[in-house]
């Protein structure tokens, strides 16, 4: 006899589970602790073994919102459909949804990276994850998000005036849909689609960073690099130096005095003979890396061929790896910090840190000064200078 909800209602438990059935093989199950399942009993098409699936609890399913879901059940089984295997593929399917939205694999991609990164740049792409990108695109499955979709995203945040972080925001992106194609959730990179399409950022020259807490957590990161040890080295050298990013990586050992505490080379630009005082920090740098590349050429050699320089693109491949793109710092972007906070906050005279970065300076009569114009003072500046990294990154 079918159940109603009054027999439901009145039926106590007891010390054994009790089954009162509906009809069908459908049935609800009495715990002895008062929890009512309802099951359904069928057996499976092809092999023709017993089954029982669940459709829910009493009160939350009622009985009549059961009956329909029995009904719907016995439909998909006279179809040949097993209305349980059916179910796990749905959850499969459900699953899979879930993790391959971009707001998932952004994720995912950055816990894999986080032990990586410095705390500060861990902060920094959860709040391009978070605020910039998935309120309109980290629901969606990252396989199907458009080049157009993507860009309309962009051109949101755009909208607000943070033209930079907007370019952020795609370099993030594209490294995420980069990620997806490596696992196999994505076919292709819609990001890479929009180089050119964001409107550019005013008076962008190369990135740079000027505010003491952001090169705080810069030169914390750059300290914290987990790679090679020589990278690291010229990663570390090149804000206590500020020269140009061709001169670092081509620096020489036979142009390096360690005892007197000077580099002198040939500007690149100028192609004026120069003079970098060294501070105290710079020649410990120099002096780790001496025994893994003293008897080489360059101090920075290239790992891809004998009596090469490093690439042009490893520091800058260091800060990206680093979570730092090209909208945020660069290798030449160093040069740009010590010039602002030199004058700005350790208050040094212009010209001396003109001569420092290895500008035409010329004296009142219009002559070229010459490389040791100031050096007594240069030298005291690039010691301060490095002692003043040393406190932000120490916190000191």
């Amino acid at each position: 006899m079918p159940l109603t909800d009054t027999a439901i209602r009145k039926s106590k438990p007891t010390n054994v589970v009790q089954k009162l059935r509906d009809g069908g093989g459908l049935y609800l199950l009495l715990r002895p602790d008062g929890a009512k399942w309802w099951r359904w009993d069928y057996r499976r098409p092809v092999t023709g073994k017993r089954n029982t699936l669940s459709l829910g609890t009493y009160p939350e399913v009622s009985l009549a919102s059961v009956r329909e879901r029995h009904a719907a059940a016995r439909k998909l089984l006279a179809e040949g459909v097993d209305p349980g295997e059916q179910r796990k593929a749905q959850k499969v399917a459900s699953l899979e949804q879930a993790t391959n939205t971009f707001e998932a694999l952004a994720r995912e991609h950055l816990a894999m990276r986080a032990k990586k990164l410095s705390p500060g740049s861990v902060k920094r792409e959860t709040r391009l994850i978070e605020k910039d990108l998935t309120p309109y695109i980290g629901q969606r499955p990252i396989a199907t998000i458009t080049a157009r979709e993507l860009l309309e995203s962009l051109r949101k945040i755009e909208g607000r005036g943070a033209v930079e972080t907007a370019h952020r925001a795609r370099m993030l992106a594209s490294q995420v849909f980069r990620y997806a194609i490596a696992t196999g959730r994505a076919d292709r990179n819609p990001a890479e689609d929009l180089k050119g399409a964001l409107t550019p950022a005013e008076g962008r020259h190369f990135a740079s960073m000027t505010e003491p807490k952001m090169i705080a957590d810069l030169l914390r990161s750059m300290h914290g690099y987990q790679g090679s040890p020589i990278v690291m080295a010229a990663l570390c050298l090149a804000p206590l130096v500020f020269v140009r990013p061709g001169e670092l990586r081509r620096a020489r050992w036979s142009d390096i005095d360690l005892d007197s505490g000077e580099w002198r080379f040939t500007a690149s630009k100028t192609g004026q003979a120069h003079v970098v005082p060294l501070a105290s920090q710079a020649v410990a740098i120099l002096s780790a890396v001496h025994p893994l590349t003293g008897r080489k050429e360059f101090v920075f050699p290239s790992v891809r061929g004998k009596g090469r320089p490093m690439s042009e693109n490893t520091i800058n491949a260091a800060l990206r790896r680093l979570g730092y793109d090209s909208n945020t710092m660069t290798g030449h972007g160093f040069r740009a910090m010590a010039r602002t906070v030199l004058d700005e906050v350790l208050g040094f005279r212009p010209d001396y840190i003109e001569h420092q970065l290895a500008h035409a300076v010329r004296d009142p009569n219009g002559r070229a000064y010459n490389r040791t114009a100031h050096l007594v003072e240069r030298a005291k500046m690039m010691q301060a200078w490095a002692d003043y990294l040393d406190t932000l990154r120490t916190g000191s």
